[in-house]
């Protein structure tokens, strides 16, 4: 077991957990370039982790009551429906393809991220800690429309092809499309991406090889992390944790373009 490996395990569950996605940016490079596997079971040895982590995360907060089942579920069963599918079709896909688009959705993310977290910084609040008018929605507010359902079998595809939960996708899809409140938007990802990676891992089996006990040493760990990252959101600065996430993803994509470009 490598120290650096637990130390990136524990991470990927505190990022899930503290900010509701992003873990799993971590967990397919940590694969990769510290366990050294290969590219197509890294992706679906990344789902296994990021599935149970979140799922996790998701039980903490049902109990805190910052989750919307209904709006989770519907948008979870249409990702789950693309997540297998572009799992079946990953097949198809070349693993430089694969790590190419994994490349993209990082720095994409990375990108977004730092940008809210300053927006957030400027303005004196946080997505975690939201004003009291915006944690308080009526139900007849809340609302699952087509367009929400295309995005969450956009977002089940893509996860498929390059093993990230799509979190950074889920959460703005649901409080701006659904109207969902924000910390009840990071619950319901949770949940959202535990339905979406075990879908992703469906497709999978009996494709492409699976290290089970090293997924099941990372998933513990990560998981570990989840439940503390939960526990702690609401006493650390988000838009902080943002942004040194941010940074690190945008070292790590970096690296990542320079390697494929190099290899």
């Amino acid at each position: 077991m490598s120290v650096f490996g637990l130390a990136l395990a524990l991470v990927v569950g505190l990022v899930l957990g503290l900010l509701g996605g992003g873990g799993s940016i971590l967990a397919v490079p940590t694969f990769l370039y510290v366990f050294h596997v290969e590219p197509k079971p890294a992706i679906a040895m990344s789902l296994v982790v990021v599935g149970m982590s979140a799922l996790v995360g998701f039980l903490t907060h049902w109990r805190q009551g910052t989750v919307n089942v209904r709006i989770a579920v519907l948008f979870g069963a249409l990702a789950m429906v693309g997540a297998f599918a572009g799992a079946r079709a990953a097949a198809y896909v070349p693993a430089s393809v694969q790590l190419s688009l994994f490349t993209a959705f990082a720095l994409t993310a990375a990108v977004m991220m730092l940008r809210d977290s300053l927006r957030t910084s400027r303005a004196g609040t946080s997505p975690a800690t939201p004003q009291p008018d915006a944690t308080r929605t009526s139900p007849s507010s809340l609302r699952f429309s087509a367009m929400l359902g295309v995005q969450a079998v956009a977002v089940g595809v893509l996860t498929a092809l390059i093993g990230a939960g799509g979190g950074f996708l889920i959460v703005p899809s649901l409080v701006l499309v659904a109207n969902v409140p924000v910390k009840e938007a990071i619950g319901s990802s949770l949940l959202i991406i535990a339905m979406n990676a075990t879908s992703g891992v469906a497709g999978y089996l009996g494709q492409v090889p699976f290290d089970w006990r090293l997924v099941a040493w990372f998933t513990g760990v990560a998981a570990l992390g989840a439940v503390v990252g939960t526990r702690v959101m609401r006493r650390l600065p988000a838009a902080r944790i943002k942004q040194a996430f941010a940074i690190m993803i945008l070292v790590l994509g970096t690296y990542l373009v320079v390697r494929n470009l190099t290899h």
